[in-house]
């Protein structure tokens, strides 16, 4: 794909693919890009209140920055090789930022939670992605990726039908991770703090944007790229 063949009809899941930068775009314009992809450039727009024109001259402007820097996609490594950069940049990265965000997240709630309700709502979104992002990377790393390894190396039926249930469990606690940080950014005002804000609130709020953006690029190389591979595969 070039961005000559980008058009309203593209889906909005090759679009990154093809260009991992229009990520940032999409999350700007709250257009679902991992989950929720898997459709027109067009009828995704039109569900925004977009102006799809508007949209693809904003695509055609990163496509050229892109043909500038000559950037690596992930999107065109080789399973192997994508497991392994999945792993280093978002797996390991979230192991440490996960714990080490906890206390600041714990403090904002407790110190201004009373008079700012919403920050309670944080709290608990956020303890709820802390749980289910570790836990579903530990399967992914310990179970899944083993399997998809082998299954890429030495295609057999049976490694098929054992790979099958667990990218579709994978898929459904993606979406579910995904429906939290929209509820993160919607309550957040799109991740602005108050003019009043403390330090740590602007910590928050600035460390919570950018989970979002490496966990809906996270799910869209695993979703859009790794599992299609594997269900072309099978």
């Amino acid at each position: 794909m070039t961005t000559a063949t980008i058009n309203e009809n593209t889906w909005v899941s090759d679009i990154v693919s093809e260009m991992p930068r229009t990520g940032d775009l999409f999350r700007e314009l709250r257009i679902d890009f991992c989950c929720g992809g898997k459709m027109p450039l067009q009828q995704a727009a039109q569900e925004r209140g977009l102006d799809t024109a508007e949209v693809l001259s904003r695509i055609e402007d990163i496509a050229r920055e892109e043909a500038q820097r000559q950037d690596m996609k992930p999107s065109s490594l080789e399973p192997e090789a994508l497991i392994a950069h999945i792993q280093r940049k978002y797996h390991e990265a979230l192991r440490e930022e996960l714990p080490a965000l906890t206390p600041y997240v714990t403090k904002l709630a407790r110190v201004h939670g009373g008079h700012r309700p919403y920050l309670l709502r944080v709290q608990e979104i956020f303890s709820l992605l802390k749980k289910d992002l570790l836990e579903h990377t530990e399967d992914e790393d310990r179970n899944v990726f083993p399997l998809l390894t082998r299954y890429f190396a030495s295609p057999s039926a049976e490694t098929a039908e054992a790979l099958k249930p667990h990218l579709s469990e994978l898929e459904t606690e993606h979406e579910a991770a995904g429906d939290l940080l929209k509820e993160l950014r919607e309550i957040t005002s799109d991740f602005v703090p108050p003019m009043d804000a403390c330090g740590t609130h602007r910590l928050v709020l600035n460390r919570l944007e950018a989970l979002e953006k490496d966990t809906f690029e996270h799910i869209h190389l695993e979703n859009n790229v790794l599992f299609d591979q594997a269900r072309k595969a099978i």
